[in-house]
């Protein structure tokens, strides 16, 4: 009966195992498929551009995904090993080596050495001698250090004549020198780049045992946007010089009494690579209170060039002849002109309503093929992006123009055949009556397709909603625009936004003021002692 009942029992143990096994590689084919899915998601936003209004949403969700799965596939294989230990006759699972990013050659080496045997394992003799050595390397990090800089400045008194000499106190980035740089980066980073309201901050680091008056932290968020305004200006007066500005706005919640009220956050972005201009990109943001017209005017009342912009009615009176100091042609969005289409031709969307067995959406053939042509256009267009004004027009008059006239065609051809109320012709009309904006890019080879330079500005404020749930007052949001016309400017150059800000923060108290552009993003250059105490 013993015999008979761990037979069983080993057997039970096979079986489990050999489920175990299984399961976990079900779960590394699927953690695999979803990566591969992600890969193939990216590479083609990358080489052929965004292939409907949902594809960065897809992409996260599919990032999402593959995140899950192989966090279950790592516990499955875990799973595995632990089943696969208890039975001599299942073969173990061993998942594929997973994908490792190489460690940055500028990060520290700490070594950790293990004390080596004394003695040999096999016969006790102490005569050993180095052979080699194995290496593990495995990335880790130190929780933020905090301290104390006490600057000294000693006094000396003179023998001879009995006066005091001591050196000149510091430059400080702020008033009254509480915080230093890299702590005052750290907390405006933190509230404008990374959407952590104060309070939020000032919690954490009362937990990591450096607690901070919240009107301490507020006092600083002041200082530090009236030091740093006289770059803001400089970034603004190059966005103003731009040939060409992207322009955009969003909803910004405002704290009000017993309520909160509806702001609004513009954006005019230069960004001259689609065209090959040299100059570097900026982004310059304002906040304003409503959405009066006015408000866009009083921004760009010393400019003129093109704004590619939707059709908001405050923008018409830049586009008239005889402003001052000169006419803003208008060039308007292809991508605002086909998302009505693209509503009504979703066709990924009515698939996947299908597997779920939800109610489809009606789709439109009519929308489908006005979606189809707007789309050959913008393949057109990727093939030209960064190249000269001139190589630009070329090919838009050869390839593009052909296509864009039949599709004006067909578009008033079916619009005639539709009811006035019918929501294709409110949207066919919205293009026709514009068209001499969406078609300027035809004649002008520094006009793009899109106005996806500005929404990609915006989009920071848009995910930062839900963490700062408002503005506290106009001044407030002000402030905020300010800040993230710095930080944006400097992530579209490449430059790490705290990097930037803590280094600046520590120079710009002593800094000539006619060598200012030397602090802008695409001038800065992390200092050779921070890059020597980084490899150090």
């Amino acid at each position: 009966m013993d015999a008979a009942r761990d037979a069983l029992a080993e057997e039970n143990a096979a079986l489990k195992a050999e489920l175990a096994v299984a399961r976990a590689k079900a779960s590394e084919d699927a953690a695999l498929i979803a990566q591969q899915t992600l890969r193939i998601a990216k590479l083609e936003r990358q080489v052929y551009g965004p292939k409907s209004e949902r594809s960065a949403r897809l992409i996260d969700q599919l990032a999402l995904t593959f995140e899950e799965l192989a966090a279950s596939a790592t516990e499955d294989e875990l799973a595995a090993e632990r089943a696969v230990a208890g039975t001599t006759i299942v073969r173990g699972f061993t998942r594929r080596a997973a994908e490792r990013n190489t460690f940055p050659d500028h990060l520290p080496r700490e070594r950790v050495v293990i004390d080596p045997p004394t003695a040999c394992e096999c016969c006790g003799s102490n005569r050993l001698r180095k052979l080699g050595e194995d290496v593990t390397r495995t990335l880790e990090t130190e929780p933020r250090r905090w301290k104390v800089v006490e600057t000294v400045r000693e006094k000396f008194t003179c023998r001879d004549c009995e006066k005091i000499s001591q050196s000149p106190a510091p430059f400080h980035p702020i008033p009254r020198a509480w915080a230093g740089p890299s702590l005052l980066a750290m907390i405006v980073f933190e509230k404008f780049g990374q959407h952590q309201p104060l309070n939020r901050q000032a919690e954490r680091y009362a937990l990591e045992g450096a607690p901070i008056a919240l009107s301490t932290m507020a006092d600083a968020v002041g200082a530090v946007c009236a030091a740093l305004d006289p770059l803001r200006r400089l970034i603004e007066a190059h966005v103003m010089a731009a040939e060409r500005l992207h322009g955009d706005d969003t909803t910004v919640p405002v704290l009000a009494k017993g309520k909160t009220d509806t702001g609004r956050c513009w954006v005019y972005v230069r960004d001259d690579k689609p065209f090959g201009g040299a100059g570097p990109p900026a982004a310059m943001f304002y906040y304003s209170r409503d959405r009066r017209g006015e408000h866009p005017q009083a921004h760009l009342a010393e400019y003129a060039g093109i704004l590619q912009a939707d059709a908001y009615d405050g923008y018409n009176k830049l586009y008239l002849a005889g402003r001052k100091p000169g006419r803003i042609q208008e060039a308007a969005c292809w991508v605002h002109g086909r998302r009505p289409f693209f509503a009504m031709a979703d066709l990924e969307e009515n698939a996947r309503r299908k597997a779920a067995g939800k109610k489809e959406i009606p789709l439109s053939p009519i929308a489908i093929e006005v979606v189809r042509r707007i789309d050959a256009l913008f393949a057109i267009e990727r093939d030209i992006n960064g190249k000269s004004p001139e190589e630009r027009v070329a090919v838009r008059q050869a390839m593009s123009r052909p296509l864009v006239d039949d599709l004006h065609a067909y578009m008033r051809e079916q619009a005639a055949k539709l009811s006035p109320r019918h929501d294709l012709v409110k949207a066919i009309n919205y293009m026709l009556k514009r068209w001499a904006a969406f078609t300027l890019f035809l004649d002008d080879g520094r006009v793009c397709m899109s106005n996806n330079a500005a929404e990609r500005g915006l989009r920071g404020i848009a995910l930062g909603r839900k963490s700062w749930l408002f503005c506290g007052s106009d001044r407030g949001g002000q402030r905020a625009a300010a800040m993230y016309s710095l930080i944006v400017t400097a992530k579209m150059n490449g430059v790490d936004p705290q990097a930037w800000l803590a280094n600046v923060l520590a120079r710009i108290a002593a800094h000539p003021a006619h060598r200012l552009d030397e602090l802008l993003p695409w001038n800065w250059r992390r200092p050779a002692a921070t890059d020597a105490a980084l490899a150090a």
